[in-house]
């Protein structure tokens, strides 16, 4: 093995992606958890970059400031006018001191599946053959758009040609280059100084430099990537989803090989950046992401999107979508739940069907079982909410809190006016609103005496269908006390 020498990454980010027909640039665009460039990045960072550079272009501020938020060590490098991948790479090194030395790696910003262990196997290859330049390779069955390796009668590099510039023959070549290399630094920074403008695009090609070293007999280096998948870039929405499939089948044959069972891995989408438990069940249609995470023993699906979400050992949600929530061990969420950002739940809590809250805590064992909106309150443990109640926590200025104590139970169709406390073990009436606190132990009844008002369809909603049958009943149910008044029909 070579002796460890320092190592900047390059990362080509300024492309507008026309392609892609997009306001936002290509390298923007999610993919999984991360961005396109924000997989590049962490395949880079996980191969030991030193340093590493991001050159931007399109889109403004947008793809800087993305950077500051994924990557704040990463040195971005504006190419202010786009003329082809050899230029931005010397205006890059143009930013960094004369003495620098070392290997230099130079990344496409679209190429997500890229994993670190193929950065570094390049890197080894180059710094072990102690070659000038290195280009990793990739055999494909389909070559339509790519870059060719054109290979000497001895097997080495001879050139890298662009298709468009390729000749017939050349055409025919289906070793391509991924667009990924590995230069010795002082070499890489004389050797673009001689770059030409003088092909297709009249832009400056990285792939010319290991044309004029090879001319040279400077020694240059092919390394062929052990799968060509990672290889694969993206430029339109086609080639985005079919990238984001091929991600999805790698994620979930990872978390299956780890003990996650997942029923229907075509319709599961886990992002990178969650984490799934052995022995977690993931059923149909589920989708898992940002830093969400499930735990051992628990069952989510099917239906199911969390986002940023925790779900605790032994918990289920079925048919629910959960923002920025925790789920305690034991929970039970769903059907048709939606928990919004700021929801916890304890230990065996469960929040049932059409339930949605919202910054609310809701304690172990408590249930909410269906029809309300829990928001901005806490309820205690062990606690009971009645079916079609409603915490009414915003007054159209500002928001205001409700407590729900231990042990207690609320009736059906009850609403709760913040800021209202009901105490511990306290009951309150179905049909009530709740204006004032519940002491502890006491029942509250907020609700008007019932009064019936006899005839008043028939004299106010005359010849409507609810006048008529309201009048056949009235009229039938003076026949049945006429029939139990007089039952033999005399008059005696």
């Amino acid at each position: 093995m070579s002796q460890a020498r320092p190592r900047t990454v390059i990362v080509l980010a300024a492309g507008e992606g026309k392609r892609m027909k997009s306001s936002l640039p290509k390298v923007l665009h999610p993919l999984l958890g991360r961005t396109l460039v924000g997989h590049v990045l962490a395949a880079a960072t996980s191969a030991g970059a030193d340093r590493t550079l991001v050159v931007v272009g399109h889109g403004g501020d947008a793809v800087p400031n993305h950077l500051a938020e994924i990557a704040p060590a990463a040195q971005t490098v504006r190419q202010e006018r786009q003329n082809g991948t050899g230029h931005a790479v010397r205006i890059a090194l143009e930013s960094l001191e004369a003495s620098l030395a070392g290997t230099v790696v130079v990344l496409n910003g679209d190429v997500p599946l890229l994993r670190a262990e193929t950065v570094s196997a390049l890197i080894e290859a180059h710094e072990t053959a102690g070659a000038a330049a290195t280009v990793l390779a990739a055999s494909v069955a389909d070559p339509i758009g790519l870059g060719r390796i054109v290979r000497a009668a001895d097997g080495g590099l001879e050139r890298i040609v662009e298709e468009r510039d390729a000749s017939k023959a050349e055409r025919l070549i289906t070793e391509v280059n991924a667009g990924i290399y590995a230069f010795d630094a002082a070499t890489l920074r004389t050797t673009l100084g001689k770059l030409s403008t003088d092909n297709d695009q009249g832009e400056e090609y990285l792939t010319d430099v290991f044309g004029l070293l090879a001319a040279a007999g400077e020694p240059v280096g092919v390394h062929v990537a052990a799968n060509a998948e990672e290889t694969l870039g993206c430029n339109d929405r086609v080639e985005l989803a079919g990238l984001r499939a091929r991600l999805r089948d790698r994620i979930n044959t990872a978390l299956m090989r780890s003990g996650v069972a997942i029923l229907d891995p075509a319709t599961t989408w886990v992002d990178i950046t969650a984490s799934v438990a052995p022995d977690a069940v993931i059923d149909q249609n589920t989708q898992i992401r940002g830093t969400s995470s499930v735990a051992a023993g628990a069952t989510v699906g099917p239906d199911v999107t969390l986002v940023d979400t925790s779900v605790g050992a032994g918990a289920t949600v079925l048919r629910a979508h959960a923002v920025e929530s925790s789920i305690g061990a034991g929970a039970s969420v769903g059907p048709y739940a939606y928990l919004r950002p700021k929801s916890t739940l304890h230990d065996r809590a469960k929040v049932g069907t059409f339930v949605e809250t919202k910054n609310s805590e809701i304690g172990a064992g408590s249930k909410v079982p269906h029809l309300s909106y829990v928001g901005d309150a806490t309820i205690g443990e062990q606690s009971n909410i009645g079916a079609a109640t409603v915490f009414v926590n915003y007054d159209g200025v500002k928001k205001s809190r409700s407590v729900v104590g231990s042990h207690a139970k609320t009736g059906s169709d009850n609403t709760f006016v913040a800021p209202v406390t009901i105490g511990d073990g306290a009951y309150t009436a179905a049909g009530s609103t709740i204006t004032e606190d519940v002491p502890a132990g006491a029942l509250g009844v907020a609700r008007g005496r019932q009064r019936n008002i006899e005839g008043w369809v028939e004299r106010r909603r005359a010849g409507t269908p609810a006048a008529e049958a309201a009048g056949r009943a009235r009229a039938s149910q003076g026949e049945a006390s006429n029939e139990v008044a007089d039952p033999d029909g005399s008059d005696s």
